[in-house]
């Protein structure tokens, strides 16, 4: 058995997660075609490369099928309950810096904190007969900090890719999404509320609880820690 390291299989999220860890003395690199999902780990021996998208390293890093993988911290808390039970971060990597936020109409001029927002969605429900609909991927999180924050009636909708544009395509009031720049925000006429994000992320390097170790495989990912400072 060997230590598996999963790391994102495209984008600049896997040149960065390369380039860390090269600059630690550790190379990453893909092997085959672009198609195929195979790759290559020079410095430490014993390790090998698994390539995934950085949605499926949580599920792998909980089930124990990869040792160590690199992911956003928001994708491991909305991915996994009690995840502090499964995985342990070892390190963030600095890059892959953005926040989770709940934004609303720019013209909603009265609605800039939760409070607000609460008032807001209890006279949409009044007026419309059904909760204010905030579109989003991460139910789990968003789904506490409005809890946190006494937000009442409203109702998650779901929304995988292009959440930004649900308000304007009136498939929901508002929004819950990852930004960095707020840029598509603005595009699409939406505010952030003046609140503490739900959550600021990073792309981290996170180690499996549950995988099974041998001696062997012990050694080798001590090794692969102290080589990598962590």
């Amino acid at each position: 058995m060997t230590i598996k390291l999963g790391v994102p299989s495209k984008g600049r999220l896997m040149e960065k997660t390369f380039d860390w860890f090269g600059a630690r003395g550790v190379t990453l690199s893909r092997t085959g075609s672009d198609r195929e999902y195979a790759g290559a780990v020079e410095g430490v021996d014993g390790v090998d490369l698994v390539l995934l998208s950085a949605g499926e390293i949580p599920r792998e890093l909980a089930a124990g099928r990869i040792h160590l993988g690199v992911t956003g911290n928001d994708l491991i808390q909305e991915k996994l309950v009690q995840w502090d039970q499964k995985v342990e971060p070892l390190a963030p990597l600095g890059f892959g810096h953005a926040n989770l936020i709940v934004a609303v109409p720019h013209c909603w001029v009265d609605v800039d904190t939760l409070d607000d927002l609460d008032g807001a969605a209890a006279a949409f429900r009044a007026r419309h007969g059904f909760r204010m609909r905030i579109a989003t991927k991460y139910h789990r999180l968003v789904r506490d900090y409005l809890r946190r924050g006494g937000v009442a009636d409203y109702q998650l909708v779901d929304s995988q890719g292009a959440t930004e544009g649900t308000v304007k395509n009136l498939t929901a009031e508002a929004i819950a999404d990852i930004t960095s720049t707020g840029e598509t925000l603005r595009a699409n006429h939406l505010k952030i509320l003046d609140e503490p994000p739900v959550l600021e992320s990073q792309a981290t390097l996170f180690r499996s609880r549950v995988a099974d170790k041998t001696d062997a495989d012990r050694v080798v990912l001590r090794a692969l820690i102290e080589r990598l400072g962590v």
